[in-house]
């Protein structure tokens, strides 16, 4: 993943600090993501539900709302209303400079900004939220015990999230008069809603209300034991992962990532293929688990994953330091760690310049060994001579045999 930061004019001229994260290569489609109450667009779930969106083709934009983070201009005059004028400067914004959001992500008070704003952005195809209240007005709870204060004197300050904001009478009325059921009842988008049943700050009742309004597409899914900000880094990308092979029915040139697909190929068989991104990028598949191959940018691939030449040093250094461990355990002998670093020293260019030629140079792998513990000399000795009998050393010194068939299409 690669970011772009800049700002652009909020929905009354401050400028709105922001953050474009790119997909390697091309992007597939454009996702604007909100922030929750009071948070910023660097807050822990943004980063990673970006992150993981970018993996599947995404670019994402996030920024800061007025007043918060690194944007211009005082929170306390901002309201909700605000907030989605926000929103729809930064659609405006893609939509000039690269591309119109196609999807629309909100976390908590960002997801039912999202709701207000989807039906002034046309380009929208699908939404999504997460934690996010029915009405905007549920973020009184916060000041309950301020609002008498707020009534009066106008304005007070507040604690949120253990820091102080200044919330001013205007944001109550702002929010009182908001009517979101009536704008999710009209919106005709795909909407998929995310909510913990053990939400403590959004009960889930928000996310029932939220529901019923909408028409059809619509989906919800549980989030279990999450809590409201999705601080576990897995939550956080099971997020992402749900969305983008949701967006996918949605969003043109969206498809589920082969790395996401429900798939595992025999024991025994390693499946290899093309992930449709960049020169060289390749999915491999053995069994239940998923890894990634490229090339080096000097190579002209994205450096999405180790090497092909990397993957058959990880294949012998894993082999060794296993069958090493097998044996030190066999003999109960004191092995706390074994660590093995391998280098390749024939130049990957030269070697792909003349495959052609069948070039005979001899590969040299250089393996150095690492044991660590109460070992004494005899001990260290032979697990030395131990790695030279782990498998795919013999393999590698053995005859090989390759054969290559055509599949049928």
């Amino acid at each position: 993943m690669r970011s772009e930061k800049f700002t652009f004019p909020g929905s009354d001229g401050h400028r709105l600090a922001a953050r474009l994260d790119l997909p390697v290569g091309a992007p597939k489609a454009y996702a604007l993501f909100a922030h929750c109450f009071t948070c910023t667009k660097d807050i822990f779930a943004a980063q990673r539900i970006s992150e993981s969106l970018t993996a599947e083709g995404f670019a994402v934009l996030r920024f800061d709302f007025t007043g918060l983070g690194h944007s211009e201009g005082e929170f306390a005059n901002t309201n909700f209303s605000s907030n989605v004028g926000d929103l729809l400067a930064a659609a405006d914004h893609l939509r000039r400079e690269r591309q119109a959001p196609a999807l629309l992500i909100g976390h908590s008070l960002g997801g039912a900004a999202v709701l207000a704003a989807a039906g002034e952005v046309p380009e929208c195809k699908a939404i999504a939220t997460i934690g996010a209240p029915a009405e905007p007005s549920h973020v009184e709870h916060h000041f309950t015990q301020q609002r008498a204060e707020i009534e009066e004197a106008g304005e007070a300050e507040v604690l949120l999230a253990g820091r102080p904001f200044r919330i001013k009478r205007q944001f109550l009325e702002d929010i009182a008069k908001q009517r979101l059921a009536e704008r999710v009842g009209r919106l005709r988008r795909a909407l998929l809603i995310f909510h913990a049943p053990l939400d403590q700050t959004v009960g889930i009742d928000n996310a029932t209300q939220i529901f019923v309004a909408a028409k059809h597409p619509k989906s919800f899914v549980s989030l279990d034991d999450a809590d409201h900000l999705l601080s576990r880094r897995r939550d956080a990308v099971y997020v992402a992962e749900v969305i983008a092979a949701w967006a996918a029915r949605y969003v043109e040139g969206i498809e589920p990532h082969p790395e996401r697909a429900d798939e595992r190929v025999d024991e025994g068989t390693v499946l290899v293929r093309e992930t449709g991104e960049g020169r060289f990028s390749q999915h491999v598949l053995a069994g239940r688990h998923r890894l990634r191959a490229d090339e080096p940018a000097q190579m002209g691939g994205d450096d999405t994953g180790p090497t092909p030449y990397d993957l058959l040093l990880a294949a012998l250094g894993t082999c060794t330091s296993m069958t090493i461990r097998m044996y030190a355990n066999r003999k109960k002998w004191p092995l706390t760690r074994t660590q093995v670093s391998l280098t390749h020293e024939k130049v990957h260019a030269e070697d792909c310049a003349d495959c052609e030629e069948r070039d005979r140079k001899i590969d040299r792998i250089v393996r150095q060994i690492r044991l660590e513990g109460e070992l004494d000399d005899a001990q260290r000795a032979r697990l030395l001579e131990m790695a030279d009998r782990c498998p795919v050393h013999r393999t590698l010194h053995g005859r090989i045999e390759v054969q290559t068939v055509a599949e049928a299409p």
